[in-house]
This record gives structure tokens, C-alpha cells and sequence, in this order.
């Protein structure tokens, strides 16, 4: 379009008379002779005689549908090293090199349409990243050496159309990044929900109220109906398809030209399929989050040896692991996410946190603590041995965060990748406590806490922009477990061998390369 503007004007000069004006002029007032000025005009009678030769082609073709199209996405390098401690002093400890690669295209189509398109590394929703090497430790054969490529593919991360027919109101539906005001407590910033999303805002004075409802499929359960003989050969089958269902509404509000206060509770609620069925009655076949959550590990490791194990010895049991760690049973979450912004005269200050219950918690605690002490479990059981758990724990039912950031102008969200400028800094800390039986274990995020719950902490990281488009960032968290007569309940993947873990540590050091 913009080509064409240019060519327009100058097609237009090619007419009757091609002339131009201002040699005239010059030539009128004595500035230039008449020959100085014929040789100028030929000059440009040259240059109009083909005007469309003076672009190179275009070597995009893009439908006339499309309003406007960005191309985005970062590369990250990642060195990283975890400990994990259980209570008999034993640790488990990685010392890893990592990398993740995000690129997408987003924009607006016309009639009020909009989408977006990503490619990622990495096959975990709360990951993209690879850790480097790992290709070599695979058996194929014959073996292929280091260096390899078989856990380097890409993945599609989001795909999602939108639609805004007012300014107040649009929705989304697809694989779409995470459309709620939350903090990485409740929700792993890698995530992104696939289902359909409502959005509202509205302002009244310096207020800005704004509302989203959310409606995520958590699980394909199909088919939902069979007739009998194709699953079961004397009775039908049958599902129900689980959906996570998030109803939030909040403000923004001015304080004045450089303070604002946000706010946004939200609503939790989980349309259940076989919802607390105990362990071995579930019938169905994992993985899945059937079943009830238990969150317990083994007493004993492999083969005997002492140790706070997690995985299901010789694989099986659910999802991998001994017990349930994944079961989404009794969860009506409630949460408070909420921010102070402070704009001062060359730097920015932000309050911020996040307060979680689980308004069921007591009844996911009472069917654990059933679960735990059934005779499935028992030495005589048809599932392995856990540890047991001495008394429901029904009042370990809360989560909250609090934590403050402050950087240079405009620059907060540096530690987390979303800005970036530069010479730009930010500092960022928070304290974390998230009990066993307060928050969906399969979305929190990976890092700070390894994913499970149980757990709490501080984290510190800090940020620096070196470039306009690279960044260098700096995290370390230590967390502990909070009751002793439980487990760390959750299914994190980077260590998840130990079940209790007593101590756990953080330490990473990224080079991120925004475009």
C-alpha cells in the first residue's frame, strides 16, 4: 500500500506535460541557464519513463484480508543449576545448559478480526526450553553421536482467531496465550489454554473495570459415547469432557497521573470426570487427571535403597508416578491477584502479589488422606507403597505471593522478557508460600519451586537491557517444605524423582535475544 502511494504521484507527472515547476521557476529568475535546465529535465523524463523499475519486487505476498502483520518472538541461551534435598539429607543436583526458541506473527485482519500464530521449542506447556546434549543420551540405532537434534523440534504454542466487534468487548478462541490477570503462583507463564475466551472493559473516570471468562478444555476424553463391544466387551463407554472454567472481573484504578492500583479476583471452578474415585476403581487407563490427588511419595527408592522416591518403580502407576500427583478432584479455586504502580522521576516501583485458596481444599485433603491410608497402597495392594499420611490435612488450603520491583523508567517486566531497551535495569523479589492442597498442581510454573506444592520461599532476580534487543538476567530462589507430614505434591519434570523435597534451590543466568 505504501508502494503504491509512492507511485501514484509520479505516474501522474507523466501526462501532457512533464515539466516541472520548480526548474521553471529557477529558470525564470535567472538561477539556471536554459541548457542546465533541459538536461535536468531529462533527467527526470528518464527516471518517469518507468517508474515501477525503480522498486525491487516484492517478495512477500500476503492476502488482501490481512490489515497489518508483526513478526516477534526471542531466543534464550540458559545456563542453570537445581538442587533438590529430601529429609534423610539425600540431593539430587542438575548443572545444565539450556536454550529455547519462540517465533510468531500476529495482527489484525480486517472486519474486526484478529490472530496469531507461534512455533517453540520443547514438548512441556510449562517449558519451551531444551537442555543441550540431550539428543546424545537416546539409544537409536545405530546410535547417531552427540550433538544431535531428536529433542530440538519445534511445536506449534499458539494458534487462536479473535474477533472485536466493539471496543469493549472481544473474544478469542484456540491454543491463545493466557488471557487472565494472574501472576506464575497459579499460572506457569509458558502456558498457553486452549478453549474460548469472553473479554470486557470499560472505563468510568479513572477507573478502567475490565472482565474475562474463561472456558478451557483440559482434557480430550473421546470419544464421549461408545456402543458396546468397542472398549468394553459387555458395556458402553462413555466420558465427560473436563473443562476449567475462570470467571474474573477487576479495575485499574489512577490514583493520580502516576500511581495506579489493579486488582482482578478470580474464579476457579472444574467441570469433573470421575471426580475423587479411589485409587484402582478409576477404570480408565493413564495419563490423566482422573482420580484422586495424593500427592504422597514412596517411602523407599529403587531396588530399597533409602530414599524419598516419586517415580512408579518399573513405570505405570499414574502418569509415572506411585501416587496421584495430578488429579484435578475438589479444586474451587479463588484468587486475588494485585499491584501497586509507582512511577517516580527516572525509575518505576511496583507492589505486587497474589492471594489463592481453595475453597474445597478441606474435602481435597480428607480424600488424599483416604486415599494415602487405602488398602491400594498396602503391602498387600495392588499399588505401591506410599507414604501415609498421619491425619487429613484440611487446613493446608492457601497460597499467596508478595513481592516488589523497581528499574529504570519504564522498564519493569525486564526480568520477565515482556520489554526491553537499552541500558534498562530492573531488581524484582518476592517471598512464596503455597500449601499442598491450594492450587491446581499441573499449572504452576516450573522453576521457582520445581512445579510442586507444599513449598515456600524467596525468589530475587535481576535484569539489564545491553542492547535494545538483548538482555541479561540473573535468578536465584531457595524454598522449603512447609508441613512435614505431607509430601511436595505435583508432577515437575526436571526433578521428579524426590517426593517429599525438603530443600530445593534455583540458579540461572539468561542471554535473551528479543525480534
Amino acid at each position: 500500500m505504501a508502494m503504491a502511494g509512492v507511485i501514484l504521484p509520479l505516474h501522474t507527472m507523466q501526462g501532457a506535460d512533464n515539466a516541472d515547476p520548480v526548474l521553471g521557476l529557477m529558470l525564470e529568475k535567472g538561477m539556471i541557464t536554459q541548457e542546465e535546465a533541459a538536461k535536468v529535465q531529462s533527467q527526470v523524463d528518464a527516471l518517469h519513463t518507468n517508474p515501477a523499475a525503480q522498486f525491487p519486487a516484492s517478495q512477500w505476498k500476503i492476502s488482501s484480508g490481512f490489515k497489518d502483520l508483526e513478526i516477534y518472538g526471542d531466543a534464550r541461551l540458559r545456563y542453570e543449576g537445581r538442587t533438590a534435598t529430601d529429609p534423610k539429607g539425600g540431593s539430587i543436583d542438575l548443572n545444565r545448559l539450556r536454550y529455547a526458541v519462540r517465533l510468531g506473527l500476529r495482527g489484525e485482519l480486517f472486519d474486526d478480526y484478529y490472530y496469531g500464530l507461534r512455533v517453540e521449542t520443547g514438548v512441556n506447556p510449562r517449558s519451551p526450553f531444551v537442555t543441550a546434549g540431550t539428543s546424545s543420551t537416546t539409544t537409536p540405532v545405530p546410535y547417531q553421536g552427540p550433538f544431535g537434534k531428536s529433542n530440538s523440534g519445534i511445536s506449534i504454542g499458539q494458534v487462536y482467531l479473535g474477533w472485536h466487534p466493539e471496543d469493549w468487548f472481544d473474544v478469542t478462541l484456540g491454543k491463545m496465550p493466557n488471557p487472565l490477570y494472574s501472576s506464575s503462583m497459579v499460572w506457569s507463564p509458558s502456558i498457553n489454554p486452549e478453549g474460548v475466551a469472553e473479554h470486557l472493559k470499560y472505563t468510568v473516570g479513572e477507573a478502567d473495570f475490565f472482565a474475562n471468562f474463561s472456558q478451557f478444555l483440559y482434557q480430550d476424553t473421546n470419544p464421549t459415547k461408545t456402543s458396546d463391544g468397542y472398549f468394553n466387551p459387555l458395556t458402553t463407554y462413555s466420558s465427560t469432557l473436563p473443562f476449567m472454567l475462570a470467571w474474573q472481573a477487576g479495575v485499574n484504578f489512577h490514583i493520580t497521573k502516576k500511581i495506579s492500583f489493579k486488582v482482578g479476583p478470580t474464579l476457579y471452578n472444574y467441570t469433573s470426570f470421575l471426580n475423587g474415585v479411589p485409587p484402582g476403581q478409576d477404570n480408565v487407563s493413564a495419563p490423566g487427571f482422573y482420580g484422586t490427588y495424593v500427592g504422597q511419595g514412596t517411602p523407599t527408592g529403587v531396588n530399597s535403597v533409602a530414599a524419598s522416591y516419586n517415580l512408579a518403580p518399573n513405570g505405570g502407576g499414574f502418569d509415572g508416578f506411585a501416587a496421584n500427583q495430578t488429579g484435578i478432584n475438589d479444586l474451587l479455586v479463588l484468587e486475588i491477584p494485585f499491584e501497586l504502580n509507582i512511577k517516580l522521576e527516572k525509575h518505576d516501583l511496583r507492589f505486587f502479589g497474589d492471594y489463592a485458596q481453595n475453597l474445597h481444599g478441606a474435602q481435597r485433603a480428607q480424600a488424599a488422606y483416604e486415599a494415602a491410608n487405602s488398602s491400594y497402597f498396602s503391602a498387600s495392594g495392588a499399588g505401591y507403597a506410599i507414604n501415609t499420611i498421619s491425619s487429613a490435612q484440611t487446613h493446608d488450603v492457601t497460597a499467596y505471593q508478595i513481592g516488589a520491583a523497581y528499574g529504570s523508567q519504564d522498564s519493569l517486566g525486564l526480568v520477565n522478557g515482556s520489554t526491553g531497551k537499552r541500558h534498562s535495569w530492573e531488581i524484582r523479589s518476592y517471598w512464596q508460600h503455597v500449601e499442598q492442597y491450594s492450587l491446581d498442581p499441573n499449572l504452576i510454573d516450573l522453576d521457582f519451586m520445581e512445579g510442586v506444592e507444599n513449598l515456600q520461599g524467596v525468589y530475587v532476580a535481576a535484569a539489564y537491557g545491553i542492547t535494545d534487543n538483548l538482555i541479561g538476567t540473573f535468578r536465584y530462589g531457595h524454598a522449603s517444605r512447609i508441613n512435614s507430614k505431607l509430601g511436595t505434591g505435583g508432577s515437575g519434570q526436571d526433578i521428579p524423582q524426590m517426593n517429599p523435597i525438603n530443600d530445593y534451590d534455583l540458579f540461572q543466568v539468561d542471554l535473551t535475544l528479543k525480534f
